[in-house]
């Protein structure tokens, strides 16, 4: 029964990272159909991921108070209305309050259910379980472009959050029959002043980031979020310091294995959210191909992350977190740079087969990062580093779209274009995939045995050793 566990958790987080990229392929239809402008409907996108970021931090501590099972089934079940609320949407502000509630759900469903992970299996287990668990993590926004495209083409764009429907109702039943209802024995009261600094932090932050250079809002304002963003983070970098049960325990940084999951996963997950984006621009916008054509390319990525889930564990096992954390840091930065040499030209079966390759390495990337969260923390203070690990992923990935994106429009302009062409591309796409090499720096200050205990890495060092002094002695008994 246990194995199950992350599978239901799979199914939620498909759905989860599904719909964070869905939606974009139908926007102009979407905003014509509830007349209203596709700028305007950017809300739409922007609220989704601003709910994300401001509910994360309070999920470790409801887990804890009412029960890993309770919280990450109700989470589902809000997930699959909001969904159908969102099909149902006759206005622009309706849509948005939709997704304003499927962000809540989609807050609590996502660290919890890493937390799940974490106290259903041993350390030992916890690298292949997260491998299953990874895998939507990537397909999903993956996905999204193509059935998004698919949907809006052949089908009404309601049908876009109506596919949600069958997969909450399953995911659901799993969480009740399959989940352990965790519970921490004695919970500390809610850190409230904490939830709301870190709320209004990561809202300022999260909307900033949304609309650099869209000019949706009013000039002058993005500058204000930022402020206010700084203010408040620094507001609750005080607070912190003296509350005894703080919403966000930063003091976590202090174990070096987490430290280098949260601080290099971030940096690699900006270079990883960026191409998503921009790869579908690409195609479309410098190769001339259609909404349907580039998300079947870009699903390819997929296919390496399926096939990278069976062997993930042993991979780790074999080489230890610290070396292959470096190593395939370097594999996925040079296989993001290798994207700038797309032309119109290259062979299709080429692209498809660097984007296979892109998606194995990213996910034993994302993996071993993952599973790396867990390698010294105490089960007590797991809640609260899935709250860190998360809110850290889903900001490091809203940042990848707008470094993404800024950084094209700045190469496009310097390439005297109005709209993004290859030359504009090649600059753009060798910079974000530069950019996960740079997460090295945080994973060279592992220790070699860093997560050994998780990995068997050194436990199949030790039994090559005793099998090596094995051999002689059986040679030597022969001998007399």
């Amino acid at each position: 029964m246990r194995r199950m566990i992350p599978f239901a958790i799979a199914i939620a987080l498909f759905m989860e990272n599904l719909d964070s990229t869905i939606i974009n392929t139908a926007v102009p239809v979407i905003a014509r159909n509830l007349h209203t402008t596709p700028l305007n409907l950017s809300m739409a996108v922007s609220v989704y991921l601003l709910s994300l970021a401001v509910f994360i931090p309070m999920s470790g501590w409801m887990a804890d108070k009412y029960g890993t099972r309770n919280i990450f089934a109700g989470a589902i079940a809000l997930f699959t209305v909001a969904s159908a609320l969102c099909g149902q949407s006759q206005s622009l502000a309706m849509l948005v309050a939709a997704r304003a509630l499927q962000g809540m759900g989609g807050a609590m469903m996502m660290p919890v259910g890493r937390l799940i992970i974490g106290r259903s299996f041993a350390k030992s287990e916890l690298v292949a379980a997260m491998s299953y668990v990874t895998i939507p993590g990537l397909i999903g926004p993956m996905l999204g472009p193509l059935i998004g495209g698919a949907i809006t083409t052949y089908a009404s764009w309601r049908w876009i959050f109506y596919v949600n429907l069958p997969m909450g109702l399953v995911g659901t039943l799993f969480a009740l029959r399959f989940v352990e209802n965790m519970r921490e024995p004695n919970v500390k009261p809610p850190d409230i002043v904490g939830f709301v600094l870190i709320g209004l932090g990561l809202a300022g932050l999260v909307l900033g980031i949304e609309n650099i250079g869209r000019g949706v809002l009013p000039e002058g304002t993005e500058g204000a979020l930022f402020a206010l963003s700084a203010a408040s983070l620094f507001l609750y970098w005080r607070h912190f310091k003296r509350s005894k049960a703080p919403a966000l325990d930063l003091r976590l940084l202090r174990i070096p294995t987490f430290r280098a999951s949260i601080m290099g996963g971030a940096v690699s997950r900006i270079g990883f959210g960026a191409t998503p984006f921009l790869l579908p621009l690409l195609f479309q916008i410098a190769f001339g191909r259609t909404p349907l054509e580039s998300g079947a390319l870009t699903f390819t990525g997929a296919i390496g992350a399926m096939t990278m889930k069976m062997g993930a564990s042993r991979v780790v096992r074999r080489f230890g977190f610290r070396r292959l954390l470096i190593g395939n840091a370097l594999v996925v930065g040079a296989l993001g740079m290798s994207f700038a040499l797309f032309t119109s030209a290259t062979p299709w079966f080429v692209i498809i087969a660097v984007l296979t390759m892109t998606g194995f390495f990213r996910t034993l990337q994302f993996t071993c990062m993952s599973a790396l969260t867990y390698a010294d923390l105490e089960p007590g203070r797991m809640s609260n580093g899935t709250s860190i690990a998360s809110v850290a992923q889903q900001i490091s990935m809203s940042l990848g779209v707008a470094v993404g994106a800024t950084a094209l429009h700045f190469a496009t302009e310097l390439s005297g274009g109005v709209s993004p062409g290859p030359a504009a591309f090649l600059p753009t796409l060798l910079f974000v995939g530069m950019i996960p090499i740079l997460a090295i720096y945080f994973f060279a200050q592992l220790s070699p045995n860093a997560g050994d205990e998780m990995s068997g890495h050194r436990r199949k060092i030790v039994t090559d050793a005793m099998d090596n002094l094995g051999e002689p002695a059986q040679a030597a008994g022969q001998g007399r």
